[in-house]
């Protein structure tokens, strides 16, 4: 805001990795590896943008540099941290940027221009998860705890992560931390280790803020869980693949049969996307689990090849 406010362009970014990853502030907290620099020069005059011409080219303008920054090896919340450069270059070519269809001229904010990055940058990240050629189209659909889940869970794992970047991660789905933890209770406060990625639990994750981990599949027991989100409205994927889950491992087939029908699950083309995507996440029982159901799903759909389409969740 600041540089927008001093008549300065953002014309280019570079994310630096400056820090050592052994240096003591960086164990077990939130800090970034890398710094993004910034590079400027002085706007001529005072030109007005529109915000939906200035959000149309930061999309253009962004796609390339995030597959740049991926193919350099930047990720996590660095890499999140290093599209907001890249995406102020649309930004700041003006001295404000106007909200469309307004009855009253009302000025977009920084912040709120840089949620839209924010979450450009989530879907990106989404769809290499969701698909292998990574189509960030593929995320478009994904309601918000899904895409929270797994874009935490391909970072972090099971273990626990640094709540500044469960903070960040949030954001970027237009959650809150707090509501993931208390109200979808799929996030729970400062306990296990960090997962180092490989199957073994890595050092204590303690300082920096606290941690949080994603909470396991077999123990969420909210009621409703996989029926309905929380004050009402559609279940998130995320909450059906664990009901799922839950009624399979208990050995309930025709309640498993009973509630994939109900929710349309079985020719739903992203559920089966987030299903693999679990499985290629997944370890041990839990992928066994889900390599099982998804098998199962997919055996029920091909015996009813009448049923065409994709179902409409509820």
């Amino acid at each position: 805001s600041a540089l927008v406010r001093a008549g300065f362009i953002v014309t280019g970014s570079w994310p630096i990795q400056t820090e050592m990853q052994n240096r003591q502030r960086s164990l077990g907290s939130a800090a970034l590896s890398s710094s993004v620099w910034l590079v400027c020069r002085k706007r001529a005059g005072a030109p007005q943008g529109w915000d939906e011409d200035v959000l149309a080219e930061m999309r253009v303008n962004i796609a390339q540099r995030l597959r740049d920054f991926w193919d350099a090896g930047i990720r996590g919340p660095d890499f999140v941290w290093a599209a907001t450069g890249p995406g102020l270059e649309a930004f700041s070519q003006y001295a404000v940027v106007w909200k469309a269809g307004k009855e009253e001229k009302e000025a977009m904010p920084v912040s709120e221009f840089l949620r839209e990055v924010r979450r450009m940058v989530v879907d990106f990240v989404v769809g290499r998860v969701l698909t292998r050629d990574g189509d960030a189209e593929a995320a478009s659909g994904l309601d918000d705890v899904t895409t929270y889940y797994l874009l935490h869970r391909r970072d972090y794992g099971l273990g626990a992560a640094p709540a500044g970047a469960c903070i960040l991660y949030a954001l970027s789905c237009n959650l809150s931390d707090n509501d993931l933890a208390a109200r979808h209770g799929i996030l729970k406060r400062g306990s296990g280790k960090r997962d180092d990625g490989n199957g073994d639990d890595g050092e204590e994750a303690s300082g920096g803020g606290g941690t949080a981990a994603l909470a396991a599949w077999s123990a969420r027991g909210r009621k409703a869980l996989g029926y309905e989100a929380p004050g009402g409205g559609p279940a998130p994927l995320i909450d059906r693949a664990h009901k799922a889950m839950q009624l399979w491992s208990a050995g309930e087939e025709a309640r498993v049969n009973a509630y994939i029908d109900r929710a349309g699950l079985a020719r739903n083309a992203l559920f089966a996307r987030v299903l693999q995507a679990l499985i290629e996440l997944a370890k041990d029982d839990e992928r066994a689990v889900l390599e099982a159901l998804s098998n199962h799903i997919a055996a029920r759909a091909a015996a009813e090849p009448s049923r065409q389409g994709a179902f409409a969740l509820p």
